[in-house]
């Protein structure tokens, strides 16, 4: 009774950790889409196949080679003292010198070794290029609804002053001169102050001067015909919201083409939907940025693949020396011997066995003495390929510091702006309901926290992208990572 409550209780602690694990990784979640990279991705299978393919040379290496069989017939039996002799069967088994076998069994485990290195390698770098590509998805996304979250504010904007409009217009048609020169100035004004980088704005010289009404032919009639306040406001901010919804566009088709590659690294059709989070976080680091060790080296599976070459190549070096010296063939021959009338022998008739030695002759020494230099050139070229990749990741590991601190301080600073540019936006917003007046600066402001809100999200992208790149360097991945495929 009390095994099968333990079963029971066992049974139900495997399914709640399984139930927790699948709740870990939901649809939209980057572990999810990273544990299916591992699995599905094409570059990662090949180099897994690869590592299968140095698992199976191992067991050919160091086998001894195939035992040689041969048999003979005489077609009419030959006559020999004890008989006649009607076949002959040898059977040989060589043996090449002591250790070469077991140098060439090392050589190709280290070589496996290698191969596997290779594959951790392959499988950091798609896990880095799947999270670059989902932070800039990310970016694109979040893009795209502060954009739109900016369109539905201007055209709040927009009906206040469309109630500005309104609000002239029911004056009558005739305005008073000084409400003209007042409109020409704000216009003179808003040509000057506004900020030139503004999407869809133009920049006109200001007008110094304006000539009095009075001293022009025909101000009475002008007097009838002059714009009604409020109605430039309304198309400027038309204006800005055409310019947004274009820059939408362009953003919804760079979403699309980022979609395609993030689905290339997880071997899926481009046009598979990717399910994003409604916001992006900064990530954080678990580990201290300190210089790059020897612990991190060893860590990383580049170097790691260098060193398992570099021994390798020790190991095949010493295989080639034993290589130099014979190789030892112990067989048996048997002779069938047939009963001859002729011979009087008491040995006719019984067949005869007959144990064999043999020696193979390594008197070609310049084939022997090539391999062994092959073997050392190529020692020293995986010690430079060793000193090559310590060398990139030196330079991988202080760019990918620079870019975090440079997102980190990014970050904090445009955090500290928006919040200014938001108290200053929401100043000018509440003057210009309740005066009308200011709409230049207020656009102005609106489109400078639209880019601190861009620029905030970028520098968290930028920042999760380091932090991503820093794990790549130091191999800092999930365990089921490597036991994906096996």
């Amino acid at each position: 009774m009390k095994t099968a409550g333990y079963k029971k209780a066992l049974t139900a602690f495997i399914g709640l950790c399984a139930f927790i694990t699948t709740l870990g990784q939901q649809p939209d979640s980057l572990a999810h889409y990273l544990e299916i990279a591992s699995k599905n991705n094409p570059l990662v299978l090949q180099k897994y196949y690869e590592y299968q393919t140095a698992l199976q040379k191992i067991l050919q290496a160091g086998s001894l080679p195939d035992p040689e069989l041969s048999m003979g017939i005489f077609l009419t039996p030959m006559e020999i003292v004890s008989g006649k002799q009607a076949a002959d069967i040898r059977l040989m088994q060589m043996f090449p010198w002591f250790g070469v076998l077991k140098n060439a069994k090392d050589e190709m485990s280290l070589m496996a070794n290698a191969r596997f290195e290779s594959l951790r390698d392959t499988r950091l770098q798609v896990w880095f290029d799947v999270q670059r590509t989902w932070y800039e998805l990310l970016k694109t996304s979040q893009n795209i609804g502060i954009a739109e979250k900016n369109i539905q504010i201007l055209k709040s904007i927009e009906r206040l002053a469309l109630t500005k409009f309104s609000t002239g217009s029911e004056s009558g048609a005739g305005t008073s001169i000084t409400s003209m020169n007042s409109g020409n100035t704000m216009q003179n004004n808003y040509n000057t102050t506004a900020s030139p980088g503004m999407p869809g704005m133009t920049s006109a010289p200001a007008v110094n001067a304006t000539p009095p009404l009075s001293a022009m032919p025909g101000s009475n009639d002008m007097s009838a015909s002059a714009p009604k306040p409020g109605l430039i406001d309304v198309i400027r901010v038309q204006i800005e919201i055409g310019d947004i919804k274009n820059n939408i566009a362009l953003l919804e088709s760079r979403l699309q083409t980022q979609s395609a590659k993030f689905n290339g690294y997880l071997n899926r059709p481009a046009n598979t939907p990717v399910i994003l989070p409604d916001s992006i976080r900064p990530d954080t680091l678990s580990f201290q940025l300190l210089l790059l060790n020897d612990s991190v080296l060893a860590k990383n599976p580049m170097p790691g693949m260098w060193l398992n070459e570099q021994q390798a190549l020790v190991a095949r070096e010493r295989m080639v020396a034993r290589m130099g010296f014979p190789m030892v063939g112990i067989g048996l021959n048997y002779s069938v011997i047939q009963k001859s009338s002729m011979s009087a022998s008491d040995m006719s008739g019984n067949n005869m066995l007959m144990p064999m030695i043999t020696f193979t002759l390594p008197v070609y020494r310049k084939k022997y003495k090539a391999m062994q230099n092959e073997a050392g050139l190529m020692q020293a070229a995986a010690v430079q390929g060793y000193q090559s990749a310590v060398n990139e990741l030196q330079n991988e590991y202080y760019e990918a510091i620079q870019l975090y601190h440079d997102a980190q301080r990014r970050m904090e600073l445009y955090a500290q702006q928006n919040k200014l540019a938001t108290q200053s936006y929401d100043i000018m917003t509440k003057s210009f309901s309740a005066s009308g007046t200011g709409l230049s600066d207020l656009l102005r402001y609106r489109q400078l926290l639209l880019d601190y809100e861009n620029r905030q999200v970028e520098a968290v992208a930028d920042y999760n992208t380091a932090v991503a790149w820093l794990k790549k360097i130091r191999a800092d991945v999930p365990l089921y990572e490597f036991k994906a495929l096996e």
